[in-house]
């Protein structure tokens, strides 16, 4: 192949722990027609990166290896495919293409259809930006297509901490939610500036009995102790989406015996949902937190991180070595 057809992605040739992740050279994408070629500045890493890593995740939807990971982009659109109207070569902008189908983000470019990015937020940088999409998606969706959350009913999130966490809460204020939040007690004067009305310590209290008439409770843990404790807080009738666990029949028995509901949820591409919540952050009502920027070449730290369950916000990969992704941002 040409050398300019070439490209540095960062790929896994067998399941395993983050040392199977490598550095190599693959072809450049081409656009389709109604794609985009999008030359990557930042890449996010989620949860579903090292779990699909390891075997489970969306393995099943990627297949055997070898693949590339990743789902979050932010980066400038360098070829538009024909039939393309919402984009022009030269356009920043932000996505979560093809979930749960392989995007192949932690590469120097990716294609994907038009529709399922939107321009980046003017006041976020690509590592910001980058952070943002299927944790925001995710979070935005359960929020108003599962939840149908509307002004001064009462949100649970656990583990409103983390990436989907930080953003649902911030969410939910904007929707005019009364939002509680579970995180560890170093997270919680962060997360009342942004926007939460109640904190509780996970670790040292009780949630079950910590507050009740809830009519969401956002589960993004999906143990046997959030799921139990989010059925008892509900009121009649309330909800709890389940969003890494997924729905068993033992716990659909259990929410009927309550008298509450229970959903799965997965989140899907959607471009449109991206301008929205890219207006939330450009007015202000909705703050990005970005734990680490990692380079391209250190993703195996970076889901190290991850694997942590610790982080506060998003960890993030610098693709290019682009001045206009920091190193670092904490």
């Amino acid at each position: 192949m040409s050398e300019t057809s070439k490209m540095r992605a960062v790929s896994q040739d067998e399941l395993g722990g983050p040392e199977v992740l490598r550095v190599v050279e693959v072809e450049r994408p081409e656009p389709l027609p109604t794609e985009v070629l999008v030359r990557v500045h930042a890449a996010g890493v989620n949860p579903v990166d090292y779990k699909s890593r390891e075997g489970g995740g969306m393995q099943g939807v990627l297949g055997a290896p070898p693949f590339i990971l990743g789902w979050d982009v932010s980066g400038v659109v360098e070829e538009v495919g024909f039939g393309v109207h919402t984009l022009a070569a030269g356009d920043e902008v932000y996505g979560m293409p093809w979930f749960p189908r392989a995007a192949s983000a932690y590469a120097e470019y990716v294609t994907a259809p038009a529709r399922q990015f939107a321009k980046k937020p003017a006041n976020l940088s690509h590592a910001e930006a980058a952070a943002l999409p299927l944790a925001g998606l995710t979070a935005w969706q359960v929020l108003t297509a599962a939840g149908d959350l509307q002004p001064g009913q009462r949100v649970l999130v656990h583990a409103a901490g983390g990436g989907v966490g930080h953003l649902a809460v911030q969410f939910a204020k904007a929707l005019g939610a009364h939002v509680i939040g579970t995180a560890s007690e170093g997270k919680h004067d962060w997360l009342l500036s942004l926007g939460a009305d109640e904190v509780i310590d996970y670790r040292s209290t009780d949630v079950g009995t910590a507050t009740s008439e809830i009519d969401l409770v956002v589960d993004l843990i999906g143990s046997e102790t959030t799921l139990e404790q989010s059925i008892k807080v509900l009121k009649p009738g309330g909800l709890l989406v389940a969003v890494p666990s997924g729905t068993s029949p033992e716990l659909v028995a259990r929410a009927k015996e309550a008298g509450v509901r229970v959903r799965p949820f997965l989140v899907e591409p959607d471009g449109h949902a991206l301008d929205e919540i890219g207006t939330l952050v450009e007015n202000g009502e909705v703050q990005v937190e970005v734990e680490q920027v990692f380079p391209l070449a250190e993703a195996a730290e970076a889901h190290r991180r991850m694997a942590s369950g610790r982080t506060q916000g998003k960890l993030v990969l610098d693709v290019h070595g682009d001045p206009a992704v920091p190193a670092a941002t904490r």
